[in-house]
């Protein structure tokens, strides 16, 4: 049974987890509040605290986890902030999971993000794919659209270890 971790596990997180989940994954999501816990666990997903801000905190839970799902394209939060998840947030972590057991990536190009940080994280994943092979599956689904997203993603993790 394949593993994936969800790192931001919020609604559209939980929609994804609860899909894999039934599909036979065994899922891992994480949140930032420990109060969020108890959502992610009725979805069927392993519920754990970590910030994406902190990478190590999200490191601390792959070593297991054949597929990294990093669902950032809505993130909120100061320009800075969310500009260093599509950034040097996700290229930390990039370097890290090449000596895991880690197969793929699947990112998020879609959502509130301004496009132009969106479109760097996709470059980013690019770059590790040609320095590492560490492969990756983009989703490109509008957010908007619950279904179509839950559907584009799902198709993302499992193209990944198909």
């Amino acid at each position: 049974m394949a593993r994936a971790l969800i790192v931001g596990c919020g609604c559209r997180g939980r929609e994804l987890g609860s899909r894999l989940a039934g599909a036979g994954w065994a899922v891992r999501g994480t949140t930032r509040d420990p109060r969020n816990a108890a959502e992610i666990e009725a979805a069927g997903i392993e519920a754990v605290v970590a910030d994406p801000d902190r990478v190590g905190t999200v490191l601390d839970h792959i070593a297991d986890v054949a597929i990294v799902c990093w669902l950032m394209g809505s993130a909120t939060g100061e320009e800075e902030e969310v500009a260093a998840l599509h950034g040097p947030r996700l290229e930390r972590l990039l370097e890290e999971v090449v000596d895991t057991p880690v197969r793929g990536i699947a990112y998020e190009t879609a959502g509130s993000a301004p496009a132009g940080l969106l479109e760097a994280g996709e470059r980013a994943l690019a770059g590790a794919y040609e320095r590492w092979r560490i492969p990756y599956a983009a989703i490109r689904a509008d957010p908007g659209d619950p279904g179509a997203w839950a559907s584009d993603a799902e198709a993302a993790v499992t193209g990944l270890v198909g």
